[in-house]
């Protein structure tokens, strides 16, 4: 089997196997929570893409990866990770938490998309065991954060048509964390 043939199928298979998890197991969850708690949960998971500079690194990829593919991955990813930690550091600041979490999703999916863009311009699929070491990034990480960046755009559509009374308060998580009996 060739590379591009593999690589292909391995995409394929990172984003079905991601969206049977994601519906049977984190959907669910997240449209349970209110809104703040769900958005806070996706930039979580977005902090690490900060992770992403190691497509510049020689010697984690190969001397044949594209540099126009691994430049812009490379920093798209590193402001996304930056922009997801900001809004998790402002959680209790609204009028800046929700303009990053819109940031950093709009960065983040533009981002990947991009980065797809590039992969097929410059015909990264046959290249694909010079990704090297970000081989796994991009096969099983890279699907589960374009879905989630699919999710918070949802939520924050369909939030902004149902309001949430809970939307100014802290999750309950951390209200009860707060007030737990054994915090000194």
């Amino acid at each position: 089997m060739s590379p591009t043939i593999v690589f292909d199928t391995h995409l394929v298979l990172g984003y079905v196997a991601w969206l049977l998890c994601f519906a049977a197991y984190i959907w669910p969850r997240l449209k349970s929570m209110d809104r703040v708690a769900a958005q806070r949960a996706i930039a979580t998971l977005h902090s690490f893409r900060f992770f992403g500079l190691v497509f510049i690194i020689p010697g984690v990829v190969g001397p044949e990866l594209p540099a126009g593919f691994a430049g812009f991955a490379a920093y798209g990813d590193f402001a996304t990770g930056v922009l997801a930690m900001a809004a998790l550091l402002t959680v209790r600041i609204r009028s800046l938490f929700w303009p990053l979490v819109i940031a950093c999703n709009l960065v983040g999916a533009t981002d990947i998309i991009v980065d797809y863009y590039h992969g097929v311009l410059l015909h990264l699929p046959p290249l694909a065991g010079q990704l090297a070491a970000t081989y796994a990034i991009v096969i099983i990480y890279v699907p589960l954060l374009m879905i989630t960046h699919a999710a918070a755009f949802y939520l924050l559509v369909s939030s902004r048509a149902q309001p949430n009374a809970d939307s100014r308060r802290m999750p309950a998580t951390l209200t009860q964390a707060n007030q737990s009996p054994n915090r000194a």
